[in-house]
């Protein structure tokens, strides 16, 4: 029977690392900050997608999370997860196993801003005699999804779910997520004040027409981390400040040295002439995210650095990748008797979600190289 490794430098690569001290700072931070506020935190898990993880996040602060998946939604809820928020406008053809989850005991919260899904989330509601708490999602810039504040949508969107009998209005819910296109901690602020003043004025219209907003969520990782002020705010949704990323480095959400997740991966080849190595991290392991492209520095498909995590090799990066190959190079000369084949490497990723998705499990380590725990993610829709 194959031992089961007990050190980085013993796992099959690519392999995901997760570093638990600075998971652990990284989380306190935020709910340090949120409970200073008296504001609700509800941890977003898309990220994330682990039942640990999520035990860490709501560790004596509240206890309500925030899923992108149906699925994500009961593999948590079969781990003891009752206040589930699923984030993500619903499609009507998955209120049956919405339901599905109600009738269990979950406290689970769709989001919508289409008028015709909201009369079906009514209609369906009765149908299978569960009701539906629903809040509205409203935009507030990113122009991604949401209605406009001052609409007539919203107004109609939030009759309907009153009405019911199927559905509940429980509120209105925010996402600044073009908050990740600033490029300074100002502008990141302006974002947040939109953010906040946006779901405010929602809860202002809806409670002027006599109608009940009980919840008013908002949040980005950069919002929830730069905002100034959140009065008129019952909850901060948010996610990857848990792991941080290359990208919130580069924004300043974090610092790399706050960065929990990277990609342990195997030195396979050497091209002294080009001052490159090869690794066995690609575009499967690393994602094709470019997020730092547009960042003061530009860190490739991610930074490389060495085994304990540190960056100790130089300002290296993986400057292309395919399918099964990166390519690492340094802006000076790399340290080639470092990095003999088969030496082992840790990616910092641009953006931890998508590369975290590659994998179906953490190999957690406590600021050194040993496996500490093996902790499963729950991947796919």
């Amino acid at each position: 029977m194959t031992e089961t490794p007990r050190r980085l430098a013993d796992l099959p690569t690519p392999a995901l690392v997760l570093d638990r001290a600075r998971l652990s700072r990284n989380i306190q931070a935020m709910t340090d900050r949120y409970r200073a506020l008296g504001v609700r935190l509800r941890p977003h898990l898309k990220t994330a997608k682990s039942v640990d993880v999520a035990r860490m996040a709501v560790d004596g602060h509240f206890g309500g999370i925030a899923v992108s998946t149906l699925k994500e939604a009961e593999h948590f809820a079969a781990n003891g997860f009752r206040d589930i928020l699923y984030a993500v406008c619903v499609s009507p053809a998955k209120l049956d196993q919405a339901a599905r989850l109600i009738k269990t005991g979950v406290a689970l919260t769709l989001i919508t801003d289409d008028l015709d899904a909201a009369k079906a989330i009514a209609a369906r509601g009765k149908e299978l005699s569960v009701v539906f708490d629903v809040l509205v999602e409203i935009d507030c810039g990113e122009k991604r999804s949401g209605v406009p504040v001052e609409s007539d949508t919203l107004m109609a969107i939030a009759r309907t779910l009153h009405a019911g009998p199927g559905s509940r209005l429980a509120g209105i819910l925010v996402h600044a997520g073009h908050s990740y296109a600033c490029r300074t901690l100002e502008a990141v602020a302006e974002v947040a004040e939109i953010e906040r003043a946006t779901g405010a004025r929602a809860a202002e219209r809806l409670k002027t027409a006599g109608l009940p907003c009980g919840t008013v969520s908002v949040g980005s990782t950069p919002t929830a981390l730069h905002g100034k002020r959140y009065d008129g705010v019952t909850e901060v949704r948010c996610g990857v400040y848990m792991f941080g990323d290359l990208f919130q480095s580069e924004i300043g959400s974090c610092g790399e040295g706050d960065i929990a997740v990277s990609v342990l991966s195997s030195v396979i080849g050497q091209r002294r002439p080009e001052n490159r190595v090869l690794i066995d991290a690609g575009a499967l392991a690393l994602s094709k995210d470019r997020s730092t492209a547009n960042t003061p520095h530009d860190l490739g498909f991610g930074r490389v650095v060495d085994l304990s995590g540190t960056t100790g090799l130089g300002a290296v990066s993986v400057v292309g990748v395919h399918q099964e190959h990166g390519m690492v190079e340094g802006r000076t000369p790399l340290p080639f008797d470092r990095l003999p084949v088969g030496a082992r490497v840790r990616v910092l990723p641009n953006h931890a979600c998508l590369t975290s998705a590659a994998y179906d499990r953490y190999h957690v380590v406590d600021g050194s190289d040993e496996i500490v725990a093996v902790w499963p993610r729950c991947n796919g829709w």
